[in-house]
């Protein structure tokens, strides 16, 4: 559920941004202010973690044929996670606040600007491992019906991380069952 929420809150961030709502020139090439860093990259640090996470539970949930394709989700997950996590905590706390006061010089390599920055190439590099994690994950779900939905989430990230939520829940309330009716 938190990876949804982060995903979701990301995306509202995202299409305040664009417009510039945030305070930047807008459109996906201008360089963020510092509202519009906090607004886009709180979320998504947390996403990394919540994604992790999901990673995790997706493998516990595997069928042990399937735990190879969920080991490599979690594997590519971490290196997902740690890559973000760096990135977007530097600008978190030490750009945005130098951003704010007008205090650039000498960190123009650590701003963050789409399409032409160190950290943004470092940002593409964990996404590209997030979609590569998703793809192994994908591989888990053999199912009908919600599993199966939940396989297209490379694209649809939100509305695939509550599928993946209702799956777990189901998994839990079926376990709960099972328990009692054994015990």
């Amino acid at each position: 559920m938190f990876a949804t929420v982060f995903s979701i809150a990301y995306n509202f961030g995202q299409l305040a941004e664009w417009p510039g709502w945030l305070g930047s020139r807008g459109g996906p090439e201008s360089a963020s202010t510092p509202l519009g860093l906090v607004v886009l990259l709180t979320p998504s640090l947390f996403l990394g973690s919540s994604f992790l996470l999901v990673a995790v539970s997706i493998h516990e949930l595997a069928s042990p044929d399937r735990k190879i394709w969920s080991h490599a989700a979690v594997v590519f997950t971490t290196a997902y996670t740690v890559l973000i996590s760096i990135n977007y905590f530097v600008q978190l706390t030490w750009v945005t606040r130098r951003l704010a006061a007008g205090r650039t010089p000498g960190i123009e390599q650590f701003l963050f600007v789409p399409f032409d920055s160190f950290l943004y190439a470092f940002d593409i590099l964990g996404y590209s491992f997030m979609s590569v994690a998703t793809l192994f994950a994908a591989m888990v779900f053999t199912g009908k019906g919600v599993q199966r939905v939940a396989a297209l989430w490379a694209v649809t990230f939100p509305g695939s991380t509550w599928c993946v939520a209702v799956v777990f829940r189901r998994a839990a309330t079926t376990a709960t069952r099972s328990t009692a009716s054994s015990g």
